[in-house]
């Protein structure tokens, strides 16, 4: 059957304004270790982890394999009732062994929305069986990002994600509260009344608002908050999870115990759809023990998808066996010192690093991130522009330190060739 050379004309691309996304498109047809080659044949180096999640690099055949041989096997079978399968079954105990939730069950899903949005109706859920149906508000921070089902467009901090439908909130009782101010988030908790709510949800290193770490104190200080006044904390490491923060999840690292943690991105490196909630036996017992123990109304399709969660067994064997979450904590301090030079140039406001092998270089209001952008594209590495005219850094963890220092110099040489 003769083939033919795809126009794209019928794709329509996430989060773009789409007469620049066609008339620019970029198509990707490779990719192996740190880099990837476009259809031009061109090298660019991957310096975003593609949407954060490309932690073991591109083109691993191992994974490959995996995929190839559980397809042969067993394609997938849902899991709803009663029915699972061996992936399923083996990915959720490794989970709940390196999750930093102890006695931890585990809920399958296709990704990073899935997770939040599971997260979010089980919190509420939660509050129902223990009879305290006023505890429904869900609670989040300026500037977050919990992915774009209706769960999390209702909590995201970042406005433009939540206008345009009509109503300030898709899902009624959310509310957001200070980024970094624990003082201020307890003046907000005190003003809702802690018992109408139900969970706050944070990310202990925003992504997409910018890459902004924790101020001291501040995730200890929410998980305090929420213990005193019987509020669960989701804490959301859909891009921290897996190593992102030089342990295997950023709850390690600030030594905080959510009642549940959303998960994705990292878990396979992209190489499948998973994502996954630890959830704490405070919410979980309940669904576990007795012959009248309620049930969970919720489900996705491909939970537990057989090859998807084979494929992230092998992306964890490959994590441990080659020290890769030792390797980006390594890395974190290689990119923070690559970065500071960029604290003085005049098109930069501030530049965020050293809280996980990330940072975000804000350029000051109106300079043209996007040109930037281009720009190091155009050079060879590819970065994006994300929330507040912030340039992302999140490579592989298999990126050299040869390579972290390329990305800083080509962001350099594109600053300095800027023109307004």
């Amino acid at each position: 059957m003769a083939t033919t050379k795809p126009t794209g004309d019928a794709l329509w691309n996430p989060q773009a304004q789409m007469p620049t996304a066609r008339a620019k498109r970029l198509v990707l047809t490779g990719g192996e270790g740190a880099w990837l080659t476009s259809s031009t044949g061109r090298r660019l180096l991957d310096a975003t982890a593609s949407l954060w999640h490309a932690n073991i690099g591109h083109g691993r055949a191992r994974l490959a394999d995996v995929a190839y041989h559980q397809m042969r096997k067993l394609e997938t079978y849902h899991t709803f009732g009663r029915f699972a399968n061996e992936p399923a079954l083996h990915l959720a105990d490794r989970l709940a062994e390196i999750g930093p939730v102890p006695d931890a069950k585990v809920m399958l899903t296709s990704g990073g929305s899935d997770s939040v949005d599971l997260a979010c109706k089980l919190a509420r859920r939660h509050w129902q069986l223990e009879g305290r149906p006023e505890k429904t508000m869900i609670l989040s921070r300026v500037g977050a990002y919990h992915g774009l089902h209706a769960y999390g467009t209702s909590v995201a901090g970042l406005q433009y994600n939540r206008d345009g439908y009509g109503t300030s909130s898709l899902v009624p009782e959310t509310a957001r509260v200070a980024t970094n101010d624990i003082a201020a988030v307890r003046r907000s908790v005190a003003e809702i009344g802690p018992e109408n709510i139900a969970a706050i949800i944070a990310e202990p290193v925003i992504g997409t608002g910018g890459v902004i770490g924790p101020a001291e104190g501040y995730l200890e200080g929410l998980q305090e908050l929420c213990r005193s006044h019987d509020i669960l904390f989701i804490a959301d490491e859909v891009i921290t999870g897996f190593g992102r923060t030089g342990k295997m999840f950023a709850s390690h690292r600030w030594d905080i115990q959510p009642d549940m943690v959303t998960m994705a991105k990292g878990i396979t490196s992209g190489y499948a759809p998973l994502g996954g909630v630890l959830v704490s036996p405070r919410i979980s017992e309940r669904f576990f023990e007795g012959a009248d123990a309620p049930i969970f109304r919720h489900g996705l399709t491909y939970s537990g998808h057989a090859t998807a969660c084979a494929v992230a067994l092998a992306n964890l064997d490959v994590i441990d066996e080659e020290g890769l979450v030792e390797q980006a904590g390594r890395l974190e301090t290689v990119l923070a010192k690559a970065v500071e030079p960029l604290r003085d140039h005049e098109l930069v406001e501030e530049v965020r690093s050293g809280a996980g092998f990330m940072a975000g270089v804000h350029l000051h209001e109106g300079i043209n991130g996007d040109a930037i952008a281009e720009a190091c594209t155009d050079a060879g590495v590819l970065v994006r522009v994300i929330h507040d005219n912030t340039l992302q850094i999140c490579p592989p963890f298999v990126t050299t330190e040869d390579e972290v220092e390329l990305i800083a110099d080509t962001i350099t040489q594109a600053l300095d060739a800027y023109q307004h």
